[in-house]
């Protein structure tokens, strides 16, 4: 006979153990603010930003009211739209024709000064033929070169094909940009992967159409970076044109605000420095306009390559 089956033991409870509580997780550490830094970042936007007030805050007064009160604060009589009327009517309205000379030698020469940049960055970043080595070096070598010491001896080569005192003189020298052109050439290379151009070819895509199709909206940070630094030299360019032209007519706002300025130093001249530093507002207003409208696609091109994937 079998002996009987021993029952089985209750398993052993374990002692219950305090839960220690969990640390909340860490948020991010907030950074240390330096106070030299501070100090320092402030003092570049004061130094960038007292201009722009000095100018906005003289453009509301009138010629006496620019000598009887403080330069950085308003006078009693507010005549900042009576002051743009008159920029636009004196002397015949010869502002308007200023600003659409401007308006003419950035839209034409900082264009092609760009579209000649992407074209030329985009094949020497892309495509191998012989000589590319020479062509980087002439291209670091031009930008190394002052453009300055360039205008006396582009001055004498336009005088001898008769294009000096002509719009050409100023548009045919903005149409080359080194700077440009090495910048479109760097960015080019990184932002166009090579494996994505030979995807289109072997589906049968032609040069063309692969540069307009795919590699120009990917150079789209490097284009506006391009035409802003461009757009600015040729809004900005004074000395090509005080060599260049002659004629009144063909002035950009650079040369027609200066001899506006230069009227009361002449014999009988009028002064009139109300609207000489009106002008200047309404100058610098379409270049602030034009950053602020292309900034997004300036800064979406800083953070390009950032993240690997």
């Amino acid at each position: 006979m079998s002996a009987p089956a021993t029952p089985l033991a209750p398993p052993r409870r374990r002692p219950a153990r305090l839960r220690t509580p969990r640390r909340p997780a860490a948020g991010p550490r907030r950074r240390r603010r330096s106070l030299p830094l501070t100090l320092l970042t402030g003092l570049v936007l004061l130094y960038a930003l007292v201009p722009l007030v000095w100018l906005f805050v003289n453009a509301t007064k009138t010629q006496a009211g620019l000598f009887d009160s403080f330069g950085l604060w308003f006078d009693g009589d507010f005549a900042l739209f009576s002051n743009i009327a008159d920029t636009f009517t004196y002397d015949d309205g010869v502002f308007t024709r200023w600003l659409l000379n401007t308006l003419l030698y950035v839209g034409v020469g900082a264009g092609g000064a760009t579209f000649l940049a992407i074209l030329g960055g985009y094949a020497l970043a892309k495509f191998d033929f012989a000589g590319k080595r020479a062509v980087f070096a002439v291209v670091i070598g031009a930008v190394a070169v002052p453009s300055t010491a360039l205008a006396v001896p582009t001055f004498l080569m336009f005088s001898k094909m008769g294009l000096t005192n002509t719009p050409w003189a100023v548009i045919l020298p903005s149409l080359i940009s080194p700077f440009g052109l090495y910048l479109m050439w760097v960015f080019a290379s990184e932002a166009i992967p090579g494996e994505l151009l030979e995807a289109a070819r072997i589906d049968g895509s032609g040069e063309i159409r692969t540069f307009f199709r795919i590699g120009l909206p990917l150079l789209a940070p490097g284009i506006v970076t391009v035409l802003l630094f461009t757009m600015v030299a040729t809004w900005n360019n004074y000395f090509l044109p005080l060599i260049m032209i002659k004629d009144p007519d063909w002035y950009p706002l650079t040369l027609g605000l200066n001899a506006w300025n230069a009227q009361a130093a002449t014999a009988g001249g009028e002064a009139i420095f109300h609207l000489v530093i009106t002008g200047s507002l309404l100058t610098i207003l379409p270049l602030i306009a034009a950053f602020l409208l292309l900034q997004r696609y300036w800064q979406s091109g800083l953070a390009a390559g950032s993240v690997k994937e």
